[in-house]
């Protein structure tokens, strides 16, 4: 259906914490299938330039229409899920459920960490291996008896600071992922969200993203094209 990314992951190692931000009408899924689009290099590219033009076009293909499609996916992927007897919840791609915490039911995120498909960063964005963060996610909880694809990667970031020198709000304390500790211990998210009000209070667009482009792992691609057009 268009995604790039899929694994299946077992909450169970999770539940605590999943608890504590949805409930138990989310921590009663064993299972979530996370899905997840590559976000296009080019559009991405554009983020360091910080014009209007180019961020009116990275919010509407990288983030409007990309939360669209996978939300579309979700959807229909519990539609069959459903079909065939079980449970399924599919989770919105990009919609906060709670302001005061700054957050929405469930972490995407955290979904692609168990299945294996990439490991939180000191951004405090789900990496891959391939294509760094420059990937959206979604995901579809249920309990079907599907069979966990993976496990949770670790991480790869070493000594890489990029994503916490380059943040204008300077919101990432450098902290690697701990499921012990709270998300401020490693993200004033409080910080990034006043950014983006300020941004639209000036008339410009909500779109920062310094983060998700700088990072080693999605620039590779980039230094590749760059090299084979010296070639």
């Amino acid at each position: 259906m268009g995604a790039d990314f899929f694994g299946v992951a077992d909450l169970g190692p999770a539940r605590d914490f999943i608890f504590r931000q949805g409930g138990d009408r989310i921590a009663r899924y064993s299972i979530a299938v996370a899905i997840g689009i590559r976000l296009s290099d080019d559009l991405v590219d554009l983020l360091p330039e910080q014009d209007q033009e180019g961020a009116i076009l990275y919010r509407h293909n990288c983030y409007e229409v990309t939360n669209q499609v996978l939300d579309q996916i979700a959807v229909r992927l519990a539609g069959v899920l459903q079909r065939e007897g079980s449970h399924a919840f599919p989770v919105p791609a990009s919609r906060r459920t709670d302001d005061g915490e700054i957050r929405s039911v469930f972490s995407h995120k955290l979904a692609a960490h168990l299945a294996g498909l990439g490991w939180i960063g000191k951004s405090c964005l789900l990496v891959t291996p391939d294509h760094g963060p420059r990937v959206r996610w979604v995901s579809v909880l249920t309990d079907a008896p599907l069979t966990p694809s993976g496990s949770p990667m670790n991480t790869r970031c070493g000594d890489c600071t990029a994503c916490v020198d380059i943040c204008p709000q300077h919101a990432f304390t450098g902290r690697m992922f701990n499921p012990e500790e709270p998300r401020e211990a490693r993200f004033d998210v409080a910080a990034c969200d006043r950014y983006f009000a300020e941004l639209q209070q000036s008339g410009g667009v909500a779109v920062c993203g310094l983060c998700l482009y700088v990072c080693p792992y999605g620039k590779k691609k980039e230094e590749t094209r760059s090299d084979n057009k010296r070639r």
